[in-house]
């Protein structure tokens, strides 16, 4: 159904959760568009920085380089800056990259997708084709990444419910049903 309302959902997630496929749900059921890996492109081509620069840095900050943070200060700006014009030409779903703090003055949805790590390991585990153990190292490693950045650029906590509109464990309801409760959710907000 075509949205004729402006709307804006931003999707934090924990790695291996379904946060991903949620928020393309989300996007298939409201006609918008959802922006992931493509606002690296956008970001790209906006600024003439490589594509790659953007791919290597994304939801990291580097901690260990001194001499690259200036460039990780870079990217999140112009990521940001991509991320604010876009969502102001019109409706769209952002997953990650900080977007509820940077559209923290814009009316927004911000949800949280979380997950039993359990859940998480085998989702992973299936969709990787890792062991049970890869699966849990990678969901551990990402989720510190994840944290660590978005913790640096928002100065807020990640993952922590009060800074978000709704936080949601998709396990319970599976990826289609957690996308319906979370358009119900907004509807009754009147942020969709």
């Amino acid at each position: 159904m075509p949205m004729d309302k402006h709307v804006i959902i931003n999707v934090g997630r924990q790695f291996g959760s379904g946060g991903k496929d949620v928020a393309e749900a989300l996007g298939r059921k409201l006609d918008i568009p959802v922006y992931d890996v493509e606002l690296l492109k956008k970001a790209s081509a906006a600024s003439g920085i490589s594509e790659e620069m953007f791919k290597s840095r994304d939801e990291k900050k580097n901690f260990l380089s001194l001499g690259l943070s200036s460039h990780d200060d870079t990217i999140f700006k112009i990521q940001s800056e991509t991320i604010r014009a876009i969502a102001e030409q019109g409706s769209a779903v952002f997953i990650g990259r900080a977007s509820d703090y940077i559209l923290r003055d814009m009316k927004c949805l911000d949800v949280f997708i979380s997950s039993p790590l359990d859940y998480r390991i085998r989702r992973v585990a299936d969709h990787l084709g890792l062991s049970i153990e890869e699966a849990e190292k990678l969901i551990v490693r990402t989720d510190r990444t994840r944290e660590s950045y978005y913790n640096f650029f928002t100065f807020q906590n990640w993952g922590v419910a009060s800074n978000y509109d709704l936080c949601i464990d998709a396990s319970l309801l599976g990826i289609e049903n957690t996308a319906d409760f979370i358009i119900e959710f907004g509807r009754s907000a009147g942020l969709i």
